[in-house]
């Protein structure tokens, strides 16, 4: 009988548990970011400056507890030819997935089409925070998407160990 009991316990204990771990990683640490809070630049090729494009329709996330947590949907004011001929690419971009419930970031989706030319990755702020950068992937019809990713400070090295 007292095994039943003690089973029982943790049963729901680990129950507990799951549900309060799965909403931590998905709900609790992101916060949604009102669109007249969140300011998109590029870098400019011929300055290497930061400059402030025009974004509609903003949605975007981030979170307190990570520097890469960072993730926004837009519609960019240019077109994809002009961002091109004036602000810097991006060379290795990779976009991190998003929690579910921020539905119109679809890393998997970004990264393809990245990886098929479909889409064009440009700095967006190089060390946002230390050893982290703001990209912006940018889509013909002027769809985009932003998101931190860690630059090559954080890199990892491939090189063989010197003897």
């Amino acid at each position: 009988m007292n095994g039943k009991i003690v089973a029982g316990f943790i049963v729901v204990f680990s129950l507990i548990f799951g549900i309060a771990l799965y909403y931590t990683q998905v709900y609790a640490y992101y916060d949604r970011v009102a669109a007249e809070e969140v300011t998109l630049t590029l870098v400019n090729i011929s300055t290497g400056l930061e400059e402030e494009i025009v974004a509609d329709d903003i949605r975007a996330i981030d979170g307190t507890s990570s520097p890469i947590r960072f993730r926004a949907c837009f519609t960019a004011g240019m077109s994809s030819p002009t961002i091109q001929e004036t602000y810097r690419e991006y060379p290795e971009p990779t976009p991190l997935n998003a929690p579910g419930w921020f539905d119109c970031f679809d890393a998997q989706e970004i990264g393809t089409d990245l990886e098929d030319g479909q889409a064009i990755a440009f700095l967006s702020a190089k060390d946002i925070h230390e050893g982290v950068d703001r990209v912006i992937a940018v889509y013909p019809d002027g769809r985009a998407f932003a998101w931190h990713q860690l630059n090559e400070k954080f890199a990892e090295d491939t090189s063989e160990p010197i003897e």
